[in-house]
């Protein structure tokens, strides 16, 4: 399936600090994107880039296969991460303002208002001024900002900040659906849990560049290899020394091991036998933490 948005070569540099550094990603149609990195690592450069607040100093951003122009990113539904709305105006008259800026008729934005605010769980709300809203109430507002113009992309800086459990799972299915009727997604997150349950394909980035990218089965298989063991009698660190293993720390009361490439579990075996009874021996798939985890570490190591 051909890319809906491409991000070709993008690079953008501060003076001697590298923002972008040739970052290249495509997301097609239906696609939620979750792009993960620290604070400073890019994340929110490449979005401005895409939404044309900020200039790329090379490479191309193109929409459905041509160079994105200012009329394509009418069409972009997008959440900054700091919140831009305007604190004094009311709720509905903000969001009519804000859909008659992306080209809707006043009879077409004030239905689009009141179907995104009830969606959302802000319609009784719509009256009220946004700095008198809570902070998760502003963050629904905002999120109705993004949709209520039917964008045909979707670009979120982290979206799920400051939301309670509840507000979550309202945006998330607002999020599905919008998959479900071929808009492409692309959202940041430092809830890494969250990406994992939500997302088609993850992106790892790190002082501009993208380290690694697919879905989270892909990013497994390609992950480090890890063991959980229950020694109930073994005395803290048995299996350190064991060539190629590395200690993650304790789940449910068992020992977490990492296995390096090549690394023999059968000696892991071994060591957890000697110290008593095992109960438990098994292999275990890394979660997205962790897996960030070894995709930074890696590049660190390279540089």
């Amino acid at each position: 399936m051909a890319a809906e948005l491409e991000l070709d070569d993008v690079s953008k540099r501060y003076g001697d600090v590298v923002a972008l550094d040739h970052l290249s990603l495509g997301l097609v149609p239906g696609e939620l994107f979750g792009f993960v990195g620290s604070n400073g690592a890019g994340k929110s450069t490449a979005m401005r880039i895409v939404l044309g607040v900020l200039a790329s100093d090379g490479g191309q951003v193109r929409w459905q296969g041509h160079p994105i122009t200012a009329q394509d990113r009418q069409r972009i539904g997008y959440m900054p991460e700091e919140r831009g709305l305007y604190p004094r105006m009311k709720v509905g008259e903000q969001l009519v303002y804000l859909a008659r800026l992306h080209g809707l008729a006043p009879a077409q934005a004030t239905r689009a208002v009141a179907e995104w605010t009830e969606r959302l769980g802000v319609a009784e709300r719509i009256d009220d001024e946004v700095q008198k809203l809570s902070l998760g109430n502003q963050q629904r507002v905002q999120l109705a900002a993004a949709l209520v113009h039917d964008p045909q992309l979707l670009v979120l800086d982290e979206p799920f900040s400051g939301l309670d459990p509840l507000a979550v799972d309202v945006m998330s299915d607002v999020l599905r659906d919008a998959c479900s009727r071929g808009v492409p997604v692309i959202f940041s997150s430092h809830q890494l849990d969250l990406v994992q349950r939500l997302c088609d394909r993850v992106g790892i980035i790190r002082q501009g560049a993208l380290v690694a990218s697919g879905s989270v089965e892909e990013l497994r298989a390609g992950g480090p290899s890890q063991l959980v063991v229950d020694v109930p009698q073994a005395a803290p660190g048995w299996a350190a020394g064991l060539p190629g293993v590395t200690e993650r720390g304790t789940e449910d009361g068992c020992t977490v091991l990492e296995l390096d490439s090549g690394a023999d579990d059968q000696l892991v075996l071994q060591a957890a036998m000697a110290t008593g009874p095992v109960r438990e021996f098994r292999r275990r798939s890394p979660s997205l933490t962790e897996l960030y985890r070894h995709a930074v570490s890696e590049q660190e190591e390279a540089a």
